[in-house]
């Protein structure tokens, strides 16, 4: 499957380095074509090309790597109609310029403004609970760590389950699009711990329970691993 990355920053570079170990083609768009090149040539894979924004957007798959505040909806409004009926996959975060907040208002979330842009395609929320760094090295010890996904689309969600097959993460269910609002404001939280107990960003949520039982060293709920 061919994936659209639309941005060069750590995030796109670092998912699709990850998506084309797994076998599927990328193409890493920028809007300086040489800076897309350069990056993609860096990344020595043969299945990652770099382009515009305008060549990722004819990948069936989308995946905008941009900052809400760097105009990531103003991007959008402009490609929706090269995005209609693609499966887009949001991994944003509402930050603000210095982490300590989001720009969006606390009944939304950026998944659910995104598919309000682009009400033509299908939105899966992923990887929005994982900082950067945990792509570099993304299994603590024998632990895969959870990636939450949401979507109202059954059908895009499960696209996106058969597309992440083979990547170094556990994907969970985490239901419709609306609770983005949740995970995306976990992602706040787990950011000011980490950074208060000094293992940010190399750090992630991992849901327990399945094997859990009275006594056992398990937990039911999420917790944050951590080398």
């Amino acid at each position: 499957m061919q994936i659209g990355i639309l941005g060069t920053g750590r995030m796109g570079v670092r998912l699709a380095a990850m998506f084309a170990d797994s076998g599927h083609d990328l193409v890493l768009g920028s809007r300086d074509l040489s800076r897309a090149k350069r990056i993609a040539s860096g990344l020595r894979r043969a299945n990652i090309a770099a382009g515009s924004y305008e060549q990722a957007t004819n990948a069936p798959i989308v995946l905008p790597a941009i900052f809400i505040r760097d105009g990531l909806f103003d991007q959008l409004d402009q490609l929706r109609p090269a995005l209609r009926g693609k499966l887009i996959i949001d991994i944003t975060n509402p930050f603000n310029h210095d982490y300590s907040d989001f720009i969006l208002s606390w009944d939304t979330s950026g998944a659910q403004q995104i598919q309000a842009h682009l009400p033509e395609s299908r939105v899966v929320g992923a990887f929005k609970n994982v900082w950067w760094e945990v792509f570099d090295a993304p299994r603590f010890g024998d632990t895969l760590s959870d990636v939450f996904v949401v979507a109202d689309d059954a059908k895009a969600k499960q696209a996106f389950f058969d597309l992440a097959q083979g990547t170094p993460f556990r994907y969970i269910d985490a239901g419709n699009l609306k609770n983005a609002r949740t995970i995306e404001r976990m992602t706040l939280l787990s950011g000011e711990m980490g950074q208060r107990y000094g293992f940010f960003p190399r750090m992630n949520y991992k849901l327990l329970g399945d094997q859990w039982r009275p006594g056992s060293a398990d937990a039911i709920g999420p917790l944050i691993v951590r080398e």
